[in-house]
């Protein structure tokens, strides 16, 4: 037998005995498993930004038994099991790809994009940005709408474009904030700023919810040097100035 579908099969049944013998598992539902599901996804995000390897493998481990898991509950309530899951994402591919399982022809990544928003269409979806989760963290939301958007041909034609439109958005919060508008004007105008510099950076080809993380990560790691070494140095973080926070800031920039 191929080694992956005998591992597969492997985890199928360690799943059967986990449902029926352990009494944590036997216990949990659709909903129970819902945040867990979202925590270890953020957990694979992380190895991913690491570029750990192992750490990837092993995550990947875990979404997959979260899989495994629900397609389990699925098939006790007599709705799912893991065949039709397979099988359903299997036919979507298909059809999804008309290039390689049908005649059309594509020029690119672009047009696989367009198709692919345009097939969906067809299959009953009232809007392109009907797919793109309520849950999503807004960042990356606003990624997906842009992108779907992009899919039907609603898009700039060139990054300066985008970038006087990100100037544009500026201007106005700015004059807001000037103005003494009110909270929820500038909040609107603020908005406006981060959708339009996340539009930008599909221009430069950067993901923004990855370009953030990659800045969060520096900063943590800059500012507990800054922690370590001015308590090494026996000061207090709170009773210092900004100029000697400041130095041990370029030093850690340094490193």
């Amino acid at each position: 037998m191929d080694r992956r579908l005998e591992q597969f099969e492997r985890l199928l049944n360690i799943m059967d005995d986990l449902r029926e013998k352990c009494p944590w598992d036997r216990k949990q539902t659709l909903e129970s498993l819902r945040h867990l599901t979202i925590e270890e996804t953020y957990e694979l995000g992380d190895a991913i930004l690491d570029n750990d390897l192992e750490e990837i493998r092993k995550e990947l481990g875990d979404i997959l038994l979260h899989i495994v898991f629900y397609a389990k509950i699925g098939s006790e309530k007599g709705a799912f099991d893991i065949a039709d899951v397979a099988e359903g994402i299997c036919e979507k591919l298909i059809q999804r790809h008309p290039h390689i399982y049908g005649d059309v022809v594509v020029a690119d990544e672009e047009e696989v994009k367009a198709n692919w928003e345009k097939l969906k269409l067809k299959e009953g979806k009232k809007s392109v940005l009907e797919g793109v989760p309520r849950s999503l963290p807004a960042m990356v939301k606003a990624t997906r709408i842009q992108d779907k958007a992009r899919g039907v041909g609603f898009d700039w034609d060139n990054r300066e474009q985008v970038w006087d439109k990100v100037n544009e958005e500026l201007a106005e919060l700015k004059d807001e904030i000037d103005s003494n508008a009110d909270k929820t004007k500038i909040e609107s105008e603020f908005g406006d700023v981060l959708f339009s510099m996340i539009n930008y950076a599909r221009f430069i080809d950067v993901d923004p919810e990855m370009a953030l993380e990659r800045t969060n990560k520096k900063f943590i790691k800059r500012f507990q040097y800054l922690e370590s070494e001015s308590k090494k140095d026996g000061k207090e973080m709170s009773e210092m100035t900004l100029e000697e926070m400041d130095e041990y800031w370029n030093a850690a920039k340094k490193l």
